[in-house]
């Protein structure tokens, strides 16, 4: 039997997952390796990543949650007018199907063939799919968005901050980085083939821009370090 199975069915999961763990290490790798460059203590530095790692999860969670909600509102509000049109002008909005499949490549007749037996058959639905772009795969699922960017983002979070069990000492920084970037690497590789997407380019993007944070909060560190020494 000839079977498919399409990305675009994960997507909704797949970006908040991917989202969240990215945030988790970078975040977290950036932090730990800002306070340990800064010359703090290696409790100091546990107590500062598990309280970064607690508040990003809580936080990626409840702006996922707010904002896939204000999409999902959003596309509530355009299935009740879409309803209401429906039911006030059903000529009109046959006819705007007809021109989408028109436009589409259909000739006349055949677009308003097809365009008649959709709307007996489900016209709200057609017109969600057809006009809107609206279905079933793409629609918003708050709890889900939340879930998966919170669990993500703590795994993400508690790889980096494993590494402050391994090096306490003054390497930690690099160690962090470097771990991190690996970890990186992985995740772009593994975003990659969840959504069937070639493996070089994410793997790239991914520890480049992490990379660049990590720099930033060793510099910044480092000179606050040195200023405080």
């Amino acid at each position: 039997m000839h079977e498919e199975t399409h990305a675009v069915t994960r997507i909704g999961w797949l970006r908040a997952a991917i989202l969240g763990a990215n945030d988790g290490i970078v975040s977290t790798a950036s932090l730990i390796a800002g306070v340990a460059a800064a010359g703090a203590s290696a409790s100091s530095i546990l107590v500062t990543g598990t309280a970064g790692l607690v508040a990003g999860a809580m936080s990626m969670a409840a702006g996922e949650y707010v904002s896939v909600s204000s999409q999902g509102d959003a596309e509530k509000a355009d299935v009740e007018l879409e309803k209401r049109h429906l039911a006030a002008d059903p000529e009109f909005e046959l006819e705007e199907l007809t021109q989408i499949y028109e436009q589409r490549g259909l000739d006349r007749a055949l677009a308003q063939q097809v365009a008649a037996q959709l709307t007996a058959h489900d016209a709200l639905d057609t017109h969600l799919r057809d006009e809107l772009g609206m279905s079933r795969e793409m629609a918003a699922r708050p709890i889900q968005a939340a879930a998966a960017s919170a669990a993500s983002f703590t795994v993400g979070a508690a790889l980096p901050l494993a590494t402050v069990f391994f090096d306490r000492g003054a390497s930690l920084p690099w160690t962090v980085s470097a771990a991190s970037l690996l970890f990186l690497a992985l995740l772009g590789a593994l975003g990659a083939r969840a959504g069937n997407a070639p493996m070089l380019r994410p793997v790239v993007r991914v520890t480049f821009w992490g990379a660049m944070a990590m720099a930033a909060t060793i510099a910044i560190g480092s000179l606050f370090g040195a200023v405080a020494a």
